[in-house]
């Protein structure tokens, strides 16, 4: 069950969150205004590489998540950036009765702290990935949230974690994770998140919850060829 988590994208793509897909042939990847995403099957081969660049097309990116892959050499490397995949399947996890399920409203609330505090990409329809929890301060404001991302089967991603820098030191990540956790529970599935390498904070917090360091992964973003074929 835990090979589904080595090519996580290609599994939750190809499988629970094909709603949310876009495939050309051996390659596919989260509509646009979901999330940048793209993936290949375990061993792509050139004939895979050319279904992605059709499908994302000419000079466009695409974010590929997993181990690290030998690229074409008409493709460019825009960034790598190295990070961690956590599992959390030993994670004690509890409802938050202060949690409020964040909905379709609660958008531009949630952009907003994310341009503040950059916990990775999100984007207008990210919340249709699964559930989103957040707190408010006593002004009604979201100051902090989480929520669920990628979908192999068996398995979700806790993403999104991030709170307003004027609240941190009060627990509000640790609270909101475990308050996930226990809804990816509930449907019988186990939780698991991503990290960058160099997040040192976020690391600290995660193996005090109990989250196990799983493998290094690595987050590739590459730019199709200009002359990709439409």
């Amino acid at each position: 069950m835990e090979d589904l988590l080595d090519n996580v994208a290609w599994r939750a793509l190809t499988g629970p969150q094909s709603r949310l897909a876009e495939r050309n042939g051996h390659a596919v990847r989260y509509r646009p205004d979901v999330a940048p995403f793209a993936a290949l099957p375990d061993e792509p081969d050139p004939r895979a590489w050319a279904d992605l660049a059709a499908l994302a097309g000419p000079g466009t990116t695409v974010l590929l998540a997993g181990p690290e892959r030998v690229v074409p050499a008409s493709w460019e490397a825009v960034a790598r950036v190295p990070g961690r995949q956590y599992d959390g399947t030993g994670v004690v996890v509890a409802p938050d009765p202060e949690a409020v399920v964040l909905g379709p409203a609660d958008v531009p609330e949630m952009l907003d702290l994310v341009a503040r505090t950059e916990p990775g990409p999100f984007r207008a329809s990210t919340i249709t990935m699964g559930t989103y929890l957040g707190l408010r301060d006593a002004s009604g404001a979201l100051v902090a949230m989480a929520g669920e991302r990628m979908h192999p089967p068996g398995w979700t991603e806790i993403s999104a974690v991030c709170t307003d820098p004027a609240y941190r030191g009060r627990r509000f990540a640790t609270r909101l994770v475990r308050a996930v956790g226990a809804v990816i529970r509930a449907r019988g599935e186990l939780p698991f998140l991503h990290t960058a390498e160099d997040n040192a904070p976020a690391i600290a917090v995660y193996e005090r919850m109990g989250f196990v360091l799983r493998r290094r992964t690595m987050f590739a973003m590459l730019r199709v060829p200009a002359t990709a074929a439409a």
